[in-house]
């Protein structure tokens, strides 16, 4: 992650400029360069192929857009690795017939990010500002073991923790090496955690 120097943005700024950049999203006006790796990359698409194998067996209006920007607030618009959205529920987003943007939780089932070197992101701000907005199930997919030890524990090693949103606050599941991932969105789902780590080997 790189934290450029630049006078902060706005998120209308920040879209007219870097909106069609993959690489890019705003946190309090700073623009951070994610610089994803390959190996990122692999867990991307191994959660999502999951995710759309499960929504394809359902036959649910969901779909996995390539290309998405979530707006929390004036200055902070996140771009998640993996969201899964309710195509019925997208006439309720104004932005989205003209930009891939999402302004609050109402289309959104879940999110998934995967976990980098900015990992406080993900288990910090992402998840307090996921669950402000409503987002009402979170994957964090540290697949690497980063995260702090009040995170994922000790000794550190991947974990893959699922927060599901009761109130305003998330409750978390932690899923290790051995573990199957249990999900509220989708319930019949069975995803060894292992297989997860291992999409991010190669």
């Amino acid at each position: 992650m790189i934290q450029t120097n630049l006078k902060p943005l706005n998120v209308e700024e920040f879209i007219a400029q870097y909106g069609d950049q993959d690489r890019y999203e705003l946190i309090d006006g700073e623009l951070i360069d994610l610089e994803p790796t390959g190996l990122h990359e692999q867990v991307i698409g191994f959660v999502a192929r999951k995710l759309n194998v499960e929504i394809d067996r359902l036959n649910l209006p969901y779909f996995i857009p390539h290309r998405c920007l979530i707006q929390v607030s004036d200055d902070t618009a996140f771009r998640p690795d993996v969201i899964v959205l309710d195509k019925t529920q997208l006439i309720h987003e104004p932005r989205w017939q003209q930009q891939p943007i999402i302004t609050s939780s109402i289309a959104i089932k879940l999110i998934a990010e995967v976990v980098s070197t900015n990992w406080q992101n993900d288990y910090a701000r992402k998840a307090e500002d996921y669950a402000i907005l409503g987002v009402p199930e979170y994957w964090i997919t540290d697949y690497l073991g980063l995260g702090g030890r009040d995170y994922i524990g000790k000794p550190k090693q991947p974990t893959l923790t699922v927060c599901q949103l009761v109130g305003d606050t998330y409750k978390k599941r932690l899923f290790r090496q051995g573990d199957t991932l249990t999900s509220a969105t989708f319930p019949d789902l069975r995803l060894q955690a292992e297989a997860i780590f291992a999409a991010g080997q190669l």
